[in-house]
């Protein structure tokens, strides 16, 4: 890796060669997916290409690439490793097509189950996403490829995207929605950040001196430079009462650096204009070019191709590692009587039924801008046919069967146009998870609730599997049903995971990342349509800092399946626990804390050791318990080991409104250890000073 010095002495040099016309051109988009170039100085195209689940498609000129699963099962794999594996091989396809950034990780925070893109995203809890994302750039970054976290800040919701007004009170604004943005520039260093499409109270981020220039950069220290995302800055209808763009002179000052794809504030004339009559500055110029060389420089492009990383893709290890994170996101949610695993040389027949069996997900621009077409797609039905092939016959009479499969869910699919209101009861047949759009129910479509009720009843043992990202509501047909896996967008390899989670070739680990509501209406954000979608283009976050579980436990609404849970088909103990100290002194301290976790069960299996804080006594209000820290172990049967847990002070803090600043009260704290938000086994007290 190029040094830092080396960095800004090549920078220097060429703001120096650079003309203005010259830096005037580097601010916009050239095309859809690249940026201008200055020949004269070697400053070739820097392209980029969505990028949160694979390379896409239509950035990467209709290639095939290896499609991950979502960022939804990324995170419910509660791995670090695994996601910074994710973002290496990510980085590699991307340098394998001449791609230098990967607009990702998407980290918006799930405020409620109808967005449309939590299958791009990781979590309601900012600590488990800052966790997941930061090794995930540190492993695109270590390939030299430009990390992109989006959307900056609080685009929780599809509806109105582009001119909607996420209403946030400070505190929450900063502990809930920017806390995993600033984390992650802190540890991980991102090169490039992406603004959205949505107005942070009354202000669009990409002309926000706030939350760019005082936040991002000063307070935080962020290094690289902001793009907006694509279109943002397309003049408003302001006849219709669409709030107005910033100014091009607003842009600058605030930071932005990169308008893409095509110029509306950044358009040559406009600035030669503006800087005429004096609007901005050459010293205002230059640092956002700056900005913008510095990652040019970090991404090499000025060095011979021989010097940087090697591009793959589509390769057996990436595949490899599709189906790995697949089978370690897939979360078992229940098990009676120990229905699964199947044991395959006790069947003659399985009944495969459902709309997700045979359904292909990952084609162009399914879902949006994130969506990847791979070489192949092994659906569930492929990965029961290869695993059961000349040892189970598959059909679909679930009569005739020793048990039932079925692949329910939600797609990518657009939500069919209602012409009028005959036709409501169409409205969703089956889901539209995807970009552009918010769901519209949150439960599965009525026929699939009456499939699942009326294959129960033919055959009680029958085993659900959900192809999904969003909760979804299972009051109609969960207490009827033994068994239920959790298996959101498996990616390109997806069948084959299922099948090895199914049949006990794989032990479930994951670990749910959101909270799954019993019905919409215990959904915080869903108090009123002021709170979602909005009402007069502003959506008022009443809720504050209790977004998911916070909210809850604070309220004693008991959830379908609480923040944090997932079944194993072994068990495990969670017998002690220990620190090597008991009181920590400042923001900048830790603590190691040692768990003894044995497998007790009769299978090898992984669980999440998971850590949430509670402060006795604290001077504002503060959830019941927040997650603080966690570690995946895997453990053979009978085998018992110490697992060490990293907690640090700052993971303590809330956000002081009248310091600005983040703060822990003095006093005690007690730290409680499970296996779920809701399933404690031991407690530890320490204390601040």
């Amino acid at each position: 890796m190029i040094s830092k010095e080396e960095v800004e002495h090549k920078v220097d040099s060429l703001l120096e060669e650079l003309t203005l016309e010259e830096k005037f051109k580097l601010m916009v988009g050239y095309f859809r997916f690249q940026t201008n170039t200055i020949k004269r100085l070697g400053i070739k195209t820097f392209k980029v290409t969505d990028g949160p689940l694979g390379i896409s498609q239509h950035s990467s000129f209709l290639r095939k690439n290896t499609r991950f699963p979502g960022g939804i099962n990324l995170a419910a794999s509660w791995n670090r490793e695994l996601a910074y594996e994710c973002g290496e091989a990510i980085a590699k396809e991307a340098r394998a097509i001449n791609r230098l950034c990967v607009l990702g990780p998407g980290i918006n925070i799930g405020r409620t189950p109808f967005n449309g893109r939590t299958f791009e995203y990781y979590s309601e809890d900012p600590y488990l996403t800052k966790e997941i994302a930061i090794p995930f750039v540190k492993g695109l970054q270590d390939q030299r490829i430009a990390a992109c976290p989006k959307h900056y800040v609080a685009n929780n919701q599809e509806t109105n995207r582009h001119t909607i007004s996420s209403e946030i009170d400070e505190r929450t604004l900063h502990e809930i929605y920017l806390r995993a943005f600033k984390e992650i520039v802190e540890e991980a260093d991102p090169w490039t950040i992406m603004t959205a499409y949505n107005q942070v109270n009354s202000e669009y981020v990409h002309g926000s001196a706030k939350l760019l220039k005082s936040t991002l950069f000063e307070k935080w220290g962020f290094s690289g430079f902001v793009m907006t995302d694509w279109w943002a800055t397309k003049p408003r209808d302001l006849e219709k009462g669409e709030p107005p763009q910033p100014s091009t002179e607003e842009a600058i000052k605030a930071g932005l650096t990169l308008e893409m794809p095509v110029p509306f504030l950044y358009g040559a004339e406009t600035l030669i204009e503006k800087f005429s009559d004096g609007k901005f500055s050459v010293k205002d110029i230059d640092s956002l070019i700056r900005r913008l060389l510095r990652v040019y420089v970090r991404v090499g492009m000025f060095e011979d191709k021989k010097d940087l990383p090697k591009g793959e893709r589509n390769t057996k290890k990436h595949q490899d590692l599709a189906r790995k994170m697949s089978e370690e996101g897939i979360v078992l949610l229940k098990n009676e009587k120990e229905l699964l695993p199947i044991d395959i040389t006790k069947i003659n027949k399985i009944a495969v039924l459902g709309p997700n069996l045979n359904a292909k997900f990952y084609k162009f621009l399914k879902g949006g801008a994130a969506a990847v077409t791979p070489p192949y797609e092994i659906t569930p039905l492929q990965g029961l046919k290869e695993k059961c092939k000349g040892k189970v016959e598959l059909i679909t009479n679930p009569s005739e069967s020793d048990i039932v499969l079925l692949f329910m869910g939600l797609n990518h699919d657009s939500p069919i146009k209602l012409l009028n209101d005959k036709f409501t009861e169409h409205k969703e047949e089956h889901g539209n998870e995807s970009e552009k759009m918010d769901r519209i129910q949150m439960g599965l479509s009525q026929s699939q609730v009456q499939l699942i009720n009326d294959t129960v009843k033919i055959n009680p043992k029958t085993v659900v599997i959900l192809i999904n990202a969003n909760p979804i509501d299972m009051e109609e047909w969960l207490e009827n049903i033994p068994a239920l896996l959790e298996a959101w967008y498996p990616g390109m390899e997806g069948g084959r995971a299922i099948a090895n989670v199914l049949f006990g070739d794989v032990n479930p680990s994951g670990k749910l990342p959101w909270t799954f509501p019993k019905k919409i209406s215990d959904s915080p954000a869903h108090k009123s349509t002021k709170t979602f979608p909005g009402e007069n283009l502003k959506v008022h976050y009443e809720e504050g800092i209790y977004v998911g579980y916070r909210y809850f436990e604070k309220e004693n609404i008991e959830p379908l399946f609480p923040f944090g849970f997932g079944l194993s088909y072994t068990t495990f103990d969670l017998k002690e626990v220990s620190s090597d100290k008991n009181t920590l002194k400042s923001l900048d301290d830790f603590l190691e804390l040692t768990v003894k976790v044995s497998n007790a069960g009769k299978r090898s299996g992984s669980e999440v050791i998971q850590v949430y804080v509670e402060h006795v006594k604290p001077s504002v209000d503060r959830p019941i318990k927040e997650l603080i820290g966690f570690q995946k172990v895997a453990l053979e049967i009978g085998d018992t080991k110490k697992v060490q847990i990293h907690v640090k002070a700052q993971d303590l803090a809330f956000y002081d409104v009248k310091s600005k600043n983040w703060k822990v009260d003095k006093g005690k704290i007690i730290l409680h250890i499970g296996n779920s938000s809701k399933d404690v086994h031991l407690k530890m007290e320490i204390s601040f000073k």
